[in-house]
């Protein structure tokens, strides 16, 4: 008999969604409705906030008095909608089959689909979380089950930074933690790394008829911009492949560049943005040292013109790596749970490699795929959301996480 997702889950789900968590806003809407929630069955949540209180991360133990267990862990936030074509309200939540005008016979055997940005990345896994949160107080299990809601994932990993210092303030020690990022409910035990970066490029301004006596500041920066591609070109062309990963060997691409002000005038300033996904097994600090150092070549020439000139880099984020195994017990643990005999590698950042670099061991594991998260209509099937719901009633079953 095929699972069927609960109706108290599916409108959990479709409340979360509803809510505008863009990362630009505000999330505590939704951390206050979980707090009230849990408050309900007694449960107390911690929240830490960010420096101006306007976004919060949400820690609460379920089953207080046990031994620490196993985290359950989300983030609140959603990347926008601006621009893209979608046929659906953004925050509609509305669940519908697949599009009558579809000639796919297969595709339109589709499983009803739940819409709207978060469905898939992540909301549907903290709703149905919450949803089953009786279950986890109640439960005879002799571990306990901590809930673990973060802000700002989707912009740098910044919320959950906060949460685990708290955490480990309070002397918390959980044994796992399992992150519900769209998997497909197949456990993922490795990620890359996630590092970007700002260049900020001062040269000299002139007239444009008197090159000689300025420094083109957007030339200078276009070096590095070709530094950044030829490094790229290199990981492709040498790099030692780790197998399983979409793309398998790291990459480095450059997103944003601005820079000049008028076709007559050699620019004074340049800016320009770039990032590494590094493979578990490669060095991004070497990455990114090769970058400034070749910046730092460059520079001296751009100094015998005016010594002002030059580059100057920040750090916008740093997603680490994660890198877990199949011998793992909470993987062991995820692979039972979801009922698969599999384990996946996924191409996309998450808070995995943060929690274990804090000593917790970690897998990765939700509902839907990262092939909708971001995209106009984004969904997640109803399907999944059954499989999610089952694995964390199991969890809340669990009485040996080993």
């Amino acid at each position: 008999m095929p699972l069927v997702i609960s109706p108290r889950s599916l409108e959990f789900a479709q409340t979360l969604v509803r809510m505008n968590t863009v990362s630009a806003h505000s999330n505590l809407e939704l951390i206050d409705f979980a707090r009230e929630h849990l408050g309900t069955l007694g449960v107390r949540s911690r929240i830490t906030y960010n420096k101006d209180r306007t976004k919060a991360n949400l820690f609460a133990t379920l089953g207080e008095g046990k031994p620490a267990g196993v985290i359950v862990s989300g983030h609140t936030d959603t990347v926008p909608w601006d621009g893209q074509a979608w046929s659906v309200d953004p925050l509609s939540a509305v669940v519908q089959d697949w599009p009558q005008d579809n000639d796919d016979a297969e595709a339109a055997r589709t499983e009803p689909r739940l819409y709207g940005r978060g469905s898939a990345d992540m909301k549907s896994f903290i709703a149905i979380a919450l949803a089953n949160a009786e279950r986890f107080v109640e439960s005879d299990s002799p571990f306990a089950v901590h809930f673990a809601f973060s802000y700002d994932e989707e912009v740098g990993c910044f919320g959950v930074r906060e949460l685990i210092a708290d955490m480990k303030e309070q002397d918390i020690r959980p044994l796992a933690c399992i992150i519900g990022e769209p998997t497909s409910m197949i456990p993922a035990i490795a990620h890359k790394g996630v590092y970007r970066y700002r260049c900020c490029v001062r040269g000299k301004e002139a007239h444009s008829s008197l090159t000689p006596q300025s420094v083109n500041a957007i030339e200078m920066a276009a070096r590095v911009v070709g530094k950044v591609r030829d490094m790229a070109e290199a990981f492709e062309r040498s790099e030692p492949r780790y197998e399983g990963f979409d793309v398998p060997f790291s990459t480095a691409s450059v997103g944003q560049f601005h820079g000049g002000i008028a076709d007559n005038v050699v620019p004074r300033d340049a800016e320009f943005r770039y990032e590494f996904r590094n493979l578990p097994t490669s060095d991004v600090q070497k990455m990114q040292r090769e970058v400034t150092a070749y910046a730092g070549r460059t520079e001296e020439a751009m100094k015998k013109v005016a010594p002002e000139a030059g580059f100057r880099f920040e750090t916008i984020c740093e997603v680490p790596s994660f890198l877990s195994s199949d011998s793992e017990p909470v993987t062991r643990l995820a692979q039972r749970l979801a009922g698969e005999s599999r384990t996946t590698l996924v191409a996309f950042g998450t808070e995995a490699g943060i929690f274990k670099g804090a000593g917790i061991p970690t897998v990765v594991c939700g509902p839907g795929s990262i092939e909708q998260a971001h995209q106009p209509d984004e969904f997640v099937s109803l399907d999944q959301l059954a499989r999610c719901e089952a694995f964390l009633q199991g969890l809340a079953r669990t009485r040996d996480i080993r």
